[in-house]
């Protein structure tokens, strides 16, 4: 499918901002939506609008179709083995608390190591902390390179009998690099030290085969591929879900309940306690839709022109640091963090905005790599397979208009 047709798809697309057409760059914060996506949450809040797995009536029993509809896509899109691998939460923070609580009640204990990549979201970086000053476990950081690559002598000289989980972004929500997420699954598990993958950014820009990767967990976020917010998946292996408690109580979640004990439902519903999302959960079968339209040959040479223009484009300039830097084009998607000499990010941004440009600026939840790279935030240009090469060159133009004007 051409991208002017899946652009069409796209209302978001046809705003304006200050009477310019929106150029929408901000997409690894979240994506815009496609009508599919708006249709399938307003079919769900009025014509299905019913609490699922509980009653016997013709709606719930609709809405607990399309809920569970949306359970075996999300399960065929990262070719997880089955069903109970798939727990639904609201997002990939969600998720990594979950999962920081349950995997360390079940897993954890005193002197215990927990390994994070230094790029790290602080997602996947507080949850633990958190964790580890209960369980009385030790946060160790795995250091970066000056390009932002994961140097995998360093991973093996960092693991030991004590760690017990590796934290590894599949893409960096700064840097834009796919990380060898394969090979360091492989180092990991020759130790015995599990891996969870944080996908919010890779779900959207690589096909994702949990088998094939290897990975334990895998968490992403639905709002980032074009599905409602309040949307997630935490995929684990089903031999270490099974073994984890849940990490909250309520409805649903029980096998039984008396006042002296009570008894877990099996995967996954021991870690989907209360009412779920059960109007935007389906859309992530438009959504997933959405995701594989847009995988095409058209679309990847698209979005391999954009790293290469922009790329090229900020390494001219020599008031531009451009942060992630890879030794192919292959290694990183179109996502640019740049710091600009003598320009704060956020007076960028905002002149950008007034060009109809959205970007992100600040510190993109990730204060650590800021730290490690001398700078207090960057400006981040994220774009989406549904952006063309002419909105790249838009950018580029406005950039550099922004620049004069501060410098």
């Amino acid at each position: 499918m051409a991208i002017s047709s899946v652009r069409s798809l796209f209302p978001g697309l046809e705003l304006s901002v200050y009477g310019r057409p929106l150029v929408y760059l901000d997409n690894a914060a979240t994506s815009l939506r496609p009508m599919t996506v708006v249709e399938k949450w307003t079919q769900m809040a009025i014509d299905k609008n019913a609490n699922i797995h509980r009653a016997v009536h013709k709606k719930a029993s609709e809405a607990t179709d399309e809920y569970e509809q949306a359970r075996e896509a999300v399960r065929r899109f990262i070719n997880a083995s089955s069903r109970e691998e798939i727990i639904f939460t609201s997002g990939t923070t969600a998720s990594i608390n979950l999962l920081a609580y349950s995997f360390g009640e079940a897993f954890i204990r005193e002197g215990d190591e927990i390994l994070i990549l230094e790029s790290e979201h602080h997602s996947d970086l507080v949850p633990w902390q958190i964790m580890a000053q209960r369980k009385s476990a030790v946060i160790k950081k795995l250091p970066v390179e000056n390009d932002g690559r994961i140097d995998l002598q360093r991973l093996r000289e960092n693991l030991s009998e004590k760690t017990k989980l590796l934290c590894c972004a599949q893409i960096s929500n700064v840097l834009g690099l796919i990380n060898p997420v394969k090979d360091v699954v492989n180092i990991c598990h020759s130790v015995g030290c599990s891996v969870l993958v944080d996908g919010a950014q890779g779900v959207v820009h690589c096909k994702v085969d949990v088998q094939d990767l290897g990975c334990d967990f895998y968490a992403f976020s639905g709002h980032k591929m074009y599905a409602a917010t309040g949307t997630g998946v935490l995929y684990g292996k089903k031999d270490l879900l099974d073994k984890m408690p849940p990490y909250m109580g309520g409805g649903e979640m029980i096998g039984s309940v008396s006042f002296e004990k009570s008894t877990f439902a099996p995967l996954p519903g021991k870690f989907e306690a209360g009412t779920q999302n059960i109007n935007s959960v389906p859309t992530f079968v438009p959504a997933i839709e959405i995701v594989e339209m847009m995988r095409g040959k058209e679309f990847e040479e698209s979005q391999r022109q954009i790293v290469e223009f922009v790329s090229a484009e900020l390494q001219k300039d020599s008031m531009i640091k451009l942060y992630g830097e890879p030794k192919a084009i292959e290694e990183k998607v179109p996502l640019f963090s740049i710091s600009v000499e003598g320009a704060h990010h956020e007076d960028l941004a905002l002149i950008l905005d007034k060009m109809g440009i959205a970007v992100r600026s600040g510190q993109m939840c990730a204060e650590p790599l800021m730290d490690r790279f001398g700078v207090t935030g960057m400006l981040r240009a994220s774009f989406a397979p549904y952006n063309t090469i002419e909105e790249a060159e838009f950018f580029i133009q406005c950039l550099q208009k922004a620049i004069k004007m501060l410098s």
